[in-house]
This record gives structure tokens, sequence and C-alpha cells, in this order.
């Protein structure tokens, strides 16, 4: 039998095995497993790998202490309200269940939307009840590791496919795409452009981009390739950019449906060069329901998905699965819903004497692109 299996134990591998099989010391060993900065990297390298080899678990220092339980919320950053609704969700729900929570923001820390390694052991190490991630997935060996530990783990609003198995919580992103979209036809809209993020990066931005496609559709508006646009959800000057290229278009649109609320201010702006009203000359809807939505001149009409609601529900699943329960699907879908507020109205009426005038927001603001001249 090699070294590895006779390091294996009824109770696991001690401390010491773990640094005889690094080829460290106990002192180094155990810097690296309380998550101690003060370790040489290739050093840190081989005493992880032994741990995940010989399978060391360590005990919860909260067990039978009397401490109060923690619950870990990885944000991928906390430079937006986004987040603070999903650390408001999250720290109620914690509250009431005895649970306090410790925020991880992994984006100003490490510069990744993963949280380094260090972050995993410190977790480890002071017993978390579990982890909800949020618009930062853990990798693939965090969850092997995080399983290793039973540490129930939960993602809310995943911007990628979870991990086989993991549980998530998210928002109905195609229905929501389908009401943003329907209630610019009810209002007479046939022009409608929508502006996603990059192309494929995200499930919610692709599902909402798929409901924009199926409202079209439903209503029998023909699809314009040029009317489908991206950019940077989190850039407001970039869907200023791109909302200029659709005023640019020979039959450019009356109404837009933003993916996401932070590219309105950008899209404000733009509209405002030109001269153009919101809701008078461009109906402008968004999705998420964020602070800055009511902040606008005037109010943003958007897709409310429940961030705090959603947060709660992940941290009750979480609960429930450090119970051994689990859920019987791994993905919980909340309900979005339409906010009407005052972007929005009917399509502009042209000119009088020009039928089929359409608004281009240039020096000249309508332009006649067909029919007949009025005798």
């Amino acid at each position: 039998m090699g070294r590895t299996g006779r390091a294996r134990t009824a109770a696991g591998p001690t401390l010491a095995v773990v640094a005889r099989e690094a080829g460290v010391s106990v002192p180094t060993a155990s810097k690296v497993v309380n998550g101690r900065e003060d370790v040489a990297p290739e050093t840190r390298r081989r005493v992880t790998e032994a741990l995940d080899r010989l399978g060391y678990v360590r005990r919860h220092r909260f067990d039978g202490a009397g401490a109060t339980p923690l619950v870990d919320l990885v944000v991928n950053t906390l430079d937006d309200s986004a987040s603070g609704a999903v650390l408001h969700g999250a720290e109620t729900a914690a509250h009431d269940a005895g649970l306090e929570v410790v925020v991880c923001a992994a984006r100003t820390r490490t510069g990744s939307e993963r949280p380094g390694r260090a972050w995993l052991e410190r977790l480890v190490l002071r017993g978390s009840a579990g982890v909800l991630f949020h618009l930062a997935e853990p990798s693939p060996a965090q969850c092997v590791r995080l399983e290793q530990h039973r540490v129930p783990f939960a993602l809310i609003d995943p911007a990628c496919e979870p991990p086989s198995g993991a549980v998530s919580v998210g928002g109905a992103n195609w229905q929501g795409g389908v009401t943003a979209t329907e209630h610019l036809l009810a209002l007479g809209h046939e022009r409608v452009a929508v502006l996603a993020g990059p192309p494929g990066r995200t499930l919610s931005g692709r599902a909402r981009l798929a409901g924009y496609r199926s409202a079209l559709a439903s209503a029998g508006v023909r699809h314009r390739p040029e009317y489908v646009r991206h950019a940077d959800g989190t850039d407001d000057a970039a869907a200023g950019h791109v909302m200029r290229e659709l005023l640019g278009l020979p039959e450019p649109p009356t109404a837009v449906f933003l993916c996401s609320d932070r590219m309105a201010p950008g899209v404000y702006g733009a509209l405002a060069e030109r001269g153009l009203r919101v809701p008078e000359d461009m109906s402008v809807v968004g999705f998420d329901d964020l602070p800055e939505a009511r902040w606008l001149f005037p109010p943003l009409t958007t897709v409310r998905q429940p961030l705090a609601e959603m947060a709660a529900t992940a941290l009750h699943l979480l609960l429930r699965m450090r119970e051994g329960h689990r859920p019987e699907s791994t993905r919980t879908e909340l309900s979005t819903r339409l906010v009407e507020r005052a972007s929005t109205a009917p399509p502009p009426a042209p000119p009088l004497g020009r039928p089929a005038a359409v608004l281009l927001g240039g020096a000249a603001p309508w332009r006649e692109v067909s029919g007949p001249r009025p005798r």
C-alpha cells in the first residue's frame, strides 16, 4: 500500500499526516489550513493538494461552542444596487433563522469573478452553515471542496450554467422579456428594439432576449435583426452609443426594451442629445427594477426581478439542505412583473399631412419614407 493509502484512517488523516504528505512542517500546514497569507504559493499548492487527496476534514469551530452559526454570501461586487438588494434579502432571512451573514466581494478582492482558495479555507475553518453565490460562481474544484466538507451552497441568479446538481434560484427572465415587449406592443408600437448584454454571456440575458423575440412572433410583428443590439449591461455609456446607432437607422424604432436598468441613463442621455423626449418620442422599458429606475426622469417602466426574495429563498433552501433535505428541483424560479411608471406611451403620431413619416432624431426630426404627397 502506498503512502497515501497508509495515511487514511477511520477518523480521517491528521494534520501531521497532511504535512508529511506535502513535505512541509506541521506549523506550515496549519497556516494553510487556517487561511494564513504568509505561505509561499508553491508550498500552499502542495499542502492544498494533499488536503484534497487525503480528504482532510476540519471540525466546525462553532460546534458545541454556543457561537452564532454563520452563512457566507459571495457577491461579484458590492459596488452596485443589485448586490445591496441580495444582501438585504439574505440578511433578513438569516436573522429570522438565527444566523449571521459574512460577505465576500469577489471582484474587489481578487480582480476575478471567483473567490480565492484562501477564502475557502477560512470559510471551512470557521464552520460556515452554507454559502450563497450571487454572480460569482464557484469553480469545479471549489464545489468539490465544499461537498467534501459538507458545506451546502446555492446560486442566486447564476450568470452561467450551474454545476451539475447545484441548487439555484432565479427570476422568470424569459417571461419578463415577453411581458416588457407585450407592454410596448399593446401601446401600439411595432418598431420595438432591444438592447441586450454581450451575446450569449449570461443565462438571464439570453432568456430575456428570447422572450422579446417570442412576444414579437406571437403578435405577428416582423422581426428586424437591425433592432437587436448588444452592449455591456453595466456600462451606460456603451448603451448610449448603441442607442445613437439605432437612431441613425433609416427607420429607427419608436420603443426600446433594455435588458438591464443600468443601460437606461446612457439611453436617456443619447435621446436628450438629439432633442428627443421620453416617452413622447421614444418609449423605454427596463429590467430589474433597481433603485436607479425610480431616480431617472421620467421614472423608468421596468420588469421587477425579486432579488431580495430570491436571496431569501436561496437561504431557506440552504438550511433545508443542511438538514439533509434536497429540493425536488435544482432550479427555483420566482415570478417577475411589470412596474409601470412614466417612460412608456403610445408611439408618436406623424406630423399632420405626413402619414408615413418616421422619427429620426437628427436636425430634422421627421422624414417622409413612403406614400404619396398630399394634394
